[in-house]
């Protein structure tokens, strides 16, 4: 704590000038006690200060676009990438999707969009089971306690924001036109943490694909924030990328995956 003594026979201006007075000389001082000890130093044979090593500075790694959502990628190395509310659902379908990309999606209020990255590869049947897995363990269902969830997909074409007449779609809600292929997977989730150091959470597969190490998440009432922390006692990683990793609602830690 830092005391300051006033002087109660002088006004503002004079106790404010004979602390500014103080303050010079201490910067004489503290300067010419720098100079004083660089000249021992250089009597001593050592480095200047100026010649020390310095310490390489951290490079920030480059976060890339899909870092926003949620993502993971399937077995075989395919993006998946996921709304995280009705904004990023919003973002995602309108600004993020292309020809050729698998858009999955269910019937209930508050899932995710899901947009399969295909980049004109053949997606095998496995990773579109792990996008519906994807799709079904980010959303109400999960908070809801559900085992299983249909789960559809769609070309993204057939996704639009044109509702019928007279009627209204907020953000995040589109229409899906067409036909649509059905699956029904169980609401599974795992998270580790990738070659590049960051956590990736999603299918138990997808993330053993990945990840030299991972923990299954169980549905569950512990804090989010709990979950995390442990995670990274037991992996390591960021905390915020954790427990931005983790599935809506509670859930509590569940078996190594290995």
């Amino acid at each position: 704590m830092v005391r300051v003594m006033l002087d109660l026979r002088s006004g503002v201006e004079e106790n404010a000038e004979r602390y500014f007075e103080a303050a010079k000389r201490a910067r004489r001082k503290a300067k010419g006690a720098e100079q004083a000890i660089a000249a021992w130093r250089l009597k001593l044979g050592e480095p200047e200060a100026a010649e020390l090593p310095r310490a390489a500075p951290t490079r920030l790694r480059k976060r890339e676009w899909y870092e926003k959502f949620r993502w993971c990628r399937s077995s075989d190395g395919i993006l998946m990438v996921a709304g995280r509310d009705a904004a990023t659902n919003e973002l995602l379908i309108k600004r993020h999707t292309q020809a050729g990309d698998i858009v999955f999606h269910t019937d209930m209020a508050g899932s995710p969009f899901v947009v399969v990255k295909a980049e004109r590869r053949a997606v095998s049947p496995a990773a579109m089971e792990e996008a519906a897995q994807f799709c079904a363990s980010y959303g109400r269902a999960w908070k809801n306690g559900l085992s299983s969830l249909e789960v559809f997909h769609v070309s993204p074409e057939q996704v639009t924001k044109e509702a019928q007449p007279g009627e209204f779609l907020p953000k995040g809600a589109f229409m899906i036109r067409g036909k649509t292929t059905y699956h029904k997977p169980l609401l599974k989730v795992a998270i580790g943490i990738d070659r590049e150091g960051r956590a990736m959470g999603g299918p138990p597969a997808a993330i053993m694909a990945h990840c030299a190490a991972a923990y299954e998440l169980l549905q569950g009432n512990e804090k989010a924030s709990s979950v995390a922390k442990e995670l990274q006692r037991l992996l390591g990683g960021k905390l915020d990328e954790l427990l931005a990793a983790l599935p809506p609602g509670g859930c509590r830690l569940g078996r190594r995956q290995k």
